[in-house]
């Protein structure tokens, strides 16, 4: 039974082929009538923007198969967009944040609003009263757990009148319904909420020990999956083009290895909804990332700042 399940996942693995960079090209669409810096931005062929490569018998896309999304399948999908009176990011904390044990609630708001060049903001935090929320104990690890359709259903009547989404964060664990084991969040698009859980981020949850860079680690995982969520606000679905802070993960280690960056087809489908500054985005960003000590990262978008200017 076990190496029939390993053959099948093989199998998975096989079926998706990494495009070429005619495919990719194509992703990103025709580039004609955008200024200098914009196409420079967008170029399929830069070699800053790594082709993605061929999954692994566990990884995403093994065990999901995916057609990708194209720029032009991106437009045509009509996703949502921020208009001029709903601008604004909005964070609803679930529980407790403890310093030195939970990302920063103030840097991943600074982080986010670089990130979508979008203002950010915190709401005040809410308790996680057993009244407004369904909880167990997970039947494997015994650690708390909060049904993810009853906070959707407490954001969707919070949502603030100037927000182009609202996101809960929690540093508890979450499940969508009671056969499930866990996930790491959901999120109802159309109506612009989601949540998302950091608690399987921190490597304590899985009996490690947490080391003298832990809270950068926390830090860089929680901003990882919270852009990524959030781009799925916007209407971006998982890339399979290149290796990008969009494509799926399905497990840490796979999470790990997306780059904080976005690649240039899902960077073109979020410039194309926000209307943002190629250049001025990635200096601000480049600036929150060095902040926090993503080092790698601020290097990488120094590195664009430049060939976005043409050097």
């Amino acid at each position: 039974m076990r190496c029939a399940a390993v053959l099948c996942l093989a199998l998975l693995s096989m079926s998706f082929q990494p495009p070429d960079p005619e495919v990719r090209r194509a992703a990103v669409g025709d580039l004609t009538g955008l200024s200098p810096v914009l196409r420079r931005a967008f170029s399929a062929d830069a070699p800053d923007f790594e082709p993605i490569s061929k999954p692994g018998p566990h990884d995403w896309l093994a065990v999901h198969l995916e057609s990708g999304q194209t720029f032009d399948d991106f437009k045509a999908s009509r996703p949502n967009r921020p208009t001029e009176s709903r601008r604004n990011i909005y964070l609803q904390p679930l529980g407790e944040f403890v310093p030195d044990r939970s990302p920063a609630i103030e840097k991943l708001c600074e982080f986010a609003s670089a990130f979508f060049a979008l203002e950010v903001k915190a709401l005040p935090p809410v308790s996680l009263d057993k009244s407004k929320f369904t909880s167990r104990r997970n039947p494997n690890t015994g650690n708390l757990q909060i049904l993810t359709d009853d906070v959707l259903d407490f954001l969707k009547g919070r949502l603030p009148a100037d927000a182009f989404c609202l996101l809960a964060i929690t540093m508890e664990d979450l499940y969508p319904e009671p056969s499930w084991n866990f996930v790491f969040g959901q999120a109802s698009l159309r109506e612009r909420v989601g949540v998302y859980s950091f608690a399987r981020y921190d490597p304590a949850f899985y009996g490690e020990p947490r080391d003298s860079s832990y809270e950068t680690l926390l830090l860089r995982r929680s901003c990882k999956v919270l852009a990524h969520e959030t781009g799925h606000m916007f209407g971006l679905a998982h890339c399979t083009f290149f290796n990008c802070l969009m494509n799926g993960s399905n497990h840490l280690s796979e999470s790990d290895r997306r780059p904080l960056h976005l690649c240039p087809v899902c960077l073109r489908k979020l410039q194309w909804s926000i209307g943002f500054d190629g250049v001025e985005r990635y200096q601000t960003l480049e600036r929150a990332t060095r902040a926090n000590g993503f080092v790698d990262e601020a290097g990488w978008l120094n590195h664009r700042i430049k060939i976005l200017h043409g050097e």
